[in-house]
């Protein structure tokens, strides 16, 4: 491709770009607000500031849009918070930030409501409960897997199932802190309580997980 090319289509891209910026975020206002069966196109358009059928040339349905907006907030959630360093061997303070930023995220309202709306739609859009499962949990649990995998080398932990182990902390700190947010019992929890039972967390891993 010539540099004269280049120079006509980067403008273009960049709009094309910005334009399905504007229709993901207003999808993401209208499903938040609406939830996502009584959320329409019509209003996602007027959302987004744009026409119907400029709407339709970049999301052939809702369903795509939705599909869209979960895809990007698990990939932003892995990147920014399973970037974990393998040559880092302070394995306690690693899993420490990681179950507080991890609990931190998911029990934001806006990710509790989202996680609501695909187990709610799920059963009959299986395909949207894989992309979520796919871009999120799975890929939280597999980075934290690679991490825990260059320990064991190390002489720092001794895990024969790394997966398993990675998924069972996950889960270990969300004990009391994610469901009752999940369920609308209770409000999002403090700092001070997250860093808590991620604490726990984190001492019943090592009890079991850490090299003698």
């Amino acid at each position: 491709m010539t540099a004269q090319v280049q120079a006509r289509i980067a403008p273009q891209m960049a709009e094309e770009s910005a334009k399905r910026r504007q229709i993901v975020e207003g999808a993401r206002q209208i499903f938040l607000a609406h939830g996502f069966d009584a959320a329409s196109m019509n209003d996602i358009a007027k959302a987004a500031g744009v026409s119907k059928g400029t709407l339709y040339v970049y999301f052939q349905n809702k369903e795509q849009l939705f599909e869209a907006i979960v895809h990007e907030e698990c990939q932003v959630h892995a990147e920014n918070t399973f970037d974990l360093d393998p040559a880092n061997r302070d394995v306690e303070a690693v899993l420490n930030r990681l179950g507080c930023a991890y609990i931190e995220f998911l029990c934001r309202p806006a990710k509790a409501s989202a996680l609501r709306t695909v187990i709610a739609i799920a059963d009959r859009m299986p395909e949207i409960g894989k992309v979520f499962y796919e871009t999120g949990p799975a890929v939280g649990i597999s980075r934290l897997a690679d991490y825990l995998r260059a320990q064991v080398p190390a002489g720092v932990l001794a895990i024969a199932d790394v997966e398993l182990a990675a998924a069972q902390f996950l889960d270990a700190c969300q004990a009391t802190l994610f469901k009752p947010v999940l369920f609308n019992f209770r409000e999002a929890p403090k700092p001070e309580r997250i860093a808590y039972a991620v604490g726990i967390a984190v001492k019943t891993f090592l009890a079991a997980y850490r090299a003698k």
